[in-house]
Formats: C-alpha cells, sequence, structure tokens
C-alpha cells in the first residue's frame, strides 16, 4: 500500500484584472482562480483547487495575492522550483511569484492579520493608463479629501461602504491607515485595515470624491458611517483603479 502525504503550500501572485471577472471561480466567466487551478493541475498533475485570500472584483487588480492549496506525495523542493514551470502554464496577466511550504492548517484567508489596497486617479486623459487607473475630469480638493479620510479611523461599523445582502457576520473592521497622495497627474488612496467589506474601497474613494468637489462637507462623512446606510454613502468608483497592495500575516514578515 502506497503512504499518502498531503502538504499545504502558499503561492503568491499578481495580476492585472482587467480581462477577469474577479478572482473566484464563476460559472460562464473566466476568473483568475480558474487560469490558477488549471495551470497547477497540469503542472503538478493532480487535481488542485486553490483558495485565495480575498475575493477581488472584476477588473480589480493585485500587487500581491496569495492562495494555498495542497499537492500529495511531493517534495518540497520539487515544488518550491516550480515557478518557472507555473508561469508558463499561466497567461500573461497572471504572475506567479514564489510557492512555499507552510502548516496543514495554514489558511489564506483567515490567517490574514491585515491587508492594503491602492486606488489610482488621474486627471488628463492617458492611453497607457488605461484600466489601470480611472480617469477624473475635474478638480478635487486634496487636503479635504484628506482630512475626511483620517475620520475613518475612528470608526468601526463600516456598514455604509458595504454592498448589501452580503454573507458576513459583521460589518466591523479596524482600519489602520487612509490617505491620499499626489503623484504626476493624478491621486492615490492608500487604506490598510484588519478585513474589508465587499465594494468597502470603492464606495469610500466614492465618497471622498464626493468631498472633493465640495458636494457634501467633511462632517458629512462622520454622519454618513453612523448611519449605516449605503444609499447615504458616494457611488462606487470604477474597479479599473483599485488594487490589492498587501497582505499580512502573523508567521512570515
Amino acid at each position: 500500500m502506497r503512504y499518502v502525504t498531503k502538504k499545504r503550500y502558499f503561492i503568491e501572485l499578481s495580476y492585472n484584472g482587467t480581462d477577469y471577472h474577479g478572482w473566484q471561480i464563476q460559472p460562464n466567466d473566466i476568473t483568475v482562480q480558474e487560469c490558477l487551478d488549471k495551470a497547477l493541475s497540469i503542472y503538478f498533475r493532480q487535481t488542485i483547487v486553490s483558495l485565495g485570500c480575498g475575493r477581488t472584483d472584476a477588473g480589480v487588480h493585485a500587487t500581491q495575492f496569495y492562495a494555498h492549496f495542497d499537492l500529495i506525495n511531493l517534495a518540497d523542493e520539487v515544488v518550491q522550483n516550480s515557478i518557472t514551470g507555473i508561469n508558463s502554464l499561466l497567461p500573461y496577466t497572471i504572475a506567479a511569484k514564489r510557492v512555499f511550504a507552510v502548516s496543514d492548517d495554514a489558511h489564506a484567508r483567515f490567517d490574514a492579520t491585515a491587508r492594503a489596497y491602492k486606488y489610482h486617479l488621474h486627471f488628463d486623459k492617458d492611453p497607457f493608463k488605461l484600466d489601470r487607473s480611472w480617469l477624473y475630469k475635474g478638480n478635487l480638493n486634496f487636503d479635504a479629501m484628506n482630512e475626511a479620510a483620517a475620520l475613518l479611523l475612528k470608526f468601526t461599523d463600516f456598514s455604509c461602504f458595504s454592498k448589501s445582502n452580503t454573507q458576513t457576520f459583521t460589518n466591523n473592521c479596524k482600519i489602520t491607515a487612509a490617505y491620499f497622495e499626489k503623484v504626476e497627474d493624478g491621486l492615490i488612496f492608500t487604506i490598510k485595515a484588519d478585513r474589508f467589506l465587499r465594494n468597502m474601497v470603492r464606495a469610500i474613494v466614492g465618497t471622498m470624491v464626493l468631498v472633493g468637489k465640495g458636494d457634501i462637507e467633511i462632517a458629512t462623512v462622520a454622519h454618513i458611517i453612523e448611519s449605516k446606510n449605503r444609499s447615504n454613502a458616494g457611488q462606487s468608483v470604477p474597479a479599473c483603479g483599485l488594487y490589492l497592495v498587501g497582505v499580512e500575516y502573523p508567521w512570515f514578515d
């Protein structure tokens, strides 16, 4: 009788989400997870179903994304030297960076202690930013938007920024950073928290833009959050400007 050994691995990825209907496998739509599972299954010659650190929406990008998967009867050295082969099987818009062994109960989603996103917007038409940044036509008050963003750190319940009818037990999140920075011909919004709700970052940016346009006062943002009502917040900005840029775990830097 052959002895079966199963080991768990993490894989670090980056991807351009323009051509994908998000991370998670869905019927009749191509997703990042579908492409990854297919490549891993072909390379390792066994059926593999990965589990990601989160679910990015259609059109959202990731410069750092982790998923875990299990392999049977393979040496660590074989797995850790597999990056070139895996990448040859992945579309050019998805890149595997490294694969490494973890404990059998390690979980890409539930073990993450923090995630960070960046949202890019620019002001002048630029063909090289198509599908990678949001073209905003107008003027925005940078200082007012940063003051409003700082208010986010004072709250925990962000129901007003969440899609309705989601299967979450709580809408509480601990935001540890939220700020805008100026870049050439644009702005980048950075936000970091222990968890995020569905559509949360895009709804936050949409609300900050209302402040920047002068449509609402800075103090109104606090009232919107306290209302816990999604209809009071701003519209979700386009997915093309959103990037998952960092995922933290307690057991590695």
